[in-house]
């Protein structure tokens, strides 16, 4: 927290300084509700809540004015999850006439229903919400995965099926358009609609499979075991496994795509944003091992042998506490930044998720409220926290106190509450050059 500026005088809550994006800190706001669900440490809670709730917008679903030159579907999403993270670990509620929690999350969600672009590829999100922004062409996963993965947990938190049915179609298109392969698991980066997303870019990042991961997870549990999620969660975690987690390197996680940089042993060529995805897999992957009790046996030694390669190298600084971006050389490699240190409190706190313990605000309960089976979740009403991992999401049934709206978002599309933009035609091309 040491890099976040927004609680001092004269800056703004919610944003990160230079050179960071806005969506970072929606991820770092949700690393630190993991931070304090894991410890228990409340020291940093009131700057979380002030940050979360200055970002909402004037429509309640993370759409800032402020942001819109840059705001992307994912930009939306990872807010989105911030606050749902919130609402299931029940950190504590705004006060009253604040937006609350779940309904926070309602509001992202809904608002991007209406952008499913049926007209190209089949279906899906872009990248972006503008049509003047760059990327507008482009269907990625991780927008997609937001949506899918907010879609899956706002299922399990209040049993609605509506959401399920969502999360299933979401899952379903990425795999019809190969951005997650049917057969190997591997989630892709994503493709342009001008060939209706048959080129697909093939990059393979840590946060792209643990969102998909991470929502499987949810439905797996919100459907207590069915069978097509277990083989889902299975296959996505085999990938990560295999992909991220090479025996070459002791089964401690590696962001391939760009760690290595030119060549192994090279400095990493990783951007700002991409030194943040380690956070976000460790996160996910704990998640799983809580919803999905099965894979406990896989995530826990992964988490384990990561966190301990990433702790021995946070030695840098003046403070001999900063944290560099490979976990894999025993050594601070001198690199520094928000996303280098929120990658490794991320994967050493998560490793909490497999110490059993007794709390009443997070009970082992599956999204019906009944007991899990086991470690096994073998076809039967599944509850987090069994199984050998620890503390798990509430619902609505099992001690969540958030407050919800299912009307949230539906007519904020844009920020202004104005109709969301289609394609772009050729007139608005033409417009835009003009």
């Amino acid at each position: 927290m040491s890099f976040y500026t927004g609680n001092r005088t004269g800056d703004v809550p919610g944003n990160l300084p230079a050179p960071y994006f806005w969506w970072e800190c929606g991820g770092m706001f949700g690393a630190m509700i993991d931070y304090w669900f894991y410890t228990g440490d409340s020291t940093y809670n009131d700057v979380i809540s002030q940050g979360l709730l200055h970002q909402v917008g004037p429509q309640n679903n993370y759409m800032p004015p402020n942001q819109t030159s840059t705001l992307g579907n994912d930009d939306q999403g990872f807010w989105g999850m911030a606050a749902m993270a919130a609402a299931e670990y029940n950190f504590p509620n705004p006060p009253t006439g604040q937006p609350q929690w779940l309904a926070l999350a309602q509001g992202v969600f809904n608002s991007e229903v209406p952008r499913w672009d049926q007209t190209n590829c089949g279906g899906g999100l872009r990248w972006q919400i503008f049509p003047l922004n760059t990327g507008f062409d482009y269907k990625n996963s991780i927008s997609n995965g937001a949506n899918f993965n907010l879609a899956a947990r706002l299922a399990r938190y209040t049993n609605n099926q509506s959401y399920a049915d969502w999360a299933e179609k979401q899952f379903d298109w990425m795999q019809d358009v190969n951005l997650i392969d049917p057969t190997s698991f591997a989630v892709y980066d994503g493709a342009h609609i001008e060939d209706n997303c048959t080129t697909v870019t093939k990059l393979q990042w840590t946060y792209n499979i643990g969102i998909y991961l991470h929502g499987a997870a949810n439905m797996y549990n919100y459907t207590n075991g069915s069978s097509l999620w277990q083989e889902r969660v299975t296959g996505l975690l085999k990938n990560a496994q295999s992909t991220f987690f090479p025996s070459s390197t002791g089964n401690v996680m590696v962001e391939v795509a760009c760690e290595d940089g030119s060549s192994p042993g090279s400095a990493p060529t990783c951007d700002t944003d991409q030194l943040s995805f380690k956070a976000y897999l460790s996160r996910w992957l704990a998640a799983t091992a809580v919803l999905a009790p099965f894979t406990a046996p896989t995530i826990q030694p992964l988490l384990a042998s990561s966190a301990a390669a990433a702790a021995k190298q946070c030695t840098g600084g003046s403070s001999s506490t900063i944290c560099g971006t490979k976990w894999t050389t025993g050594t601070w490699d001198g690199s520094m930044g928000v996303g280098q240190q929120m990658s490794a409190l991320e994967v050493v706190h998560t490793t909490l998720a497999f110490v059993a313990q007794n709390n009443t605000s997070s009970s082992s309960t599956g999204a019906n409220g009944r007991a899990g089976a086991g470690g096994s979740g073998q076809g039967s009403a599944v509850g987090a926290g069994e199984g050998g991992a620890g503390k798990g999401p509430v619902t609505e049934t099992s001690g969540g106190t958030s407050q919800g709206d299912a009307g949230a978002g539906t007519n904020a599309q844009t920020w202004s509450g104005a109709s969301m933009p289609g394609p772009v035609t050729k007139g608005d091309q033409a417009g835009a050059s003009i």
